[in-house]
């Protein structure tokens, strides 16, 4: 398996059966073969077959840059017209109360801004919303996301960054 710079996921033919058979996947909409013969297998099989997978497709790299290609995904987010024009920097800066955590997230919202990550922020928001909303659980938090005080204010994990002193570089690297 390998993943390209677009975080597409390419598996070659033994991957895919395993996952077929394992059921790790049940469809194949995002799955990228890197072999055209298994392509043309695995398709020639599902016809025979009358399988309800759809036609898997050669995976072509795309031709816009990493960028653009993030800016059209995300365009694709299901997220309400309210969060997608959310203030999120204006909220983020009522949940502080002292100089230091607005300190914090002017430097954390310079690098969201810098990685063209505002957009997620948004989406977050929306989705730990809906979680709250909805009273379903997640996690205490996890990995370098704890180093990041924006996503402790916004819910996404429980860490007080400032607290104990977790360096945001240690998300955004």
């Amino acid at each position: 398996m390998r993943i390209n710079n677009f975080g597409q996921v390419i598996i070659n033919e033994d991957e895919a059966i395993e996952a077929l058979y394992t059921k790790k996947i049940d469809s194949l909409d995002n799955v990228y073969l890197d072999s055209d013969s298994a392509i043309e297998q695995f398709n020639h099989a599902r016809q025979i077959n009358a399988d309800p997978f759809a036609n898997l497709i050669k995976l072509l790299e795309p031709t816009i840059s990493i960028e653009e290609f993030d800016k059209t995904n995300q365009d694709y987010w299901f997220m309400p017209e309210e969060y997608k024009k959310y203030d999120i920097a204006g909220w983020l800066y009522t949940q502080c109360q002292t100089v230091e955590q607005k300190d914090r997230v002017t430097n954390e919202l310079e690098l969201f801004v810098q990685h063209n990550m505002i957009t997620l922020l948004k989406y977050l928001k929306y989705l730990v919303d809906t979680m709250r909303d909805n009273n379903i659980v997640w996690g205490v938090g996890r990995g370098s996301s704890v180093a990041s005080y924006v996503l402790y204010l916004i819910g996404v994990h429980k860490i007080d960054s400032i607290k104990y002193n977790l360096d945001i570089k240690e998300f955004l690297k």
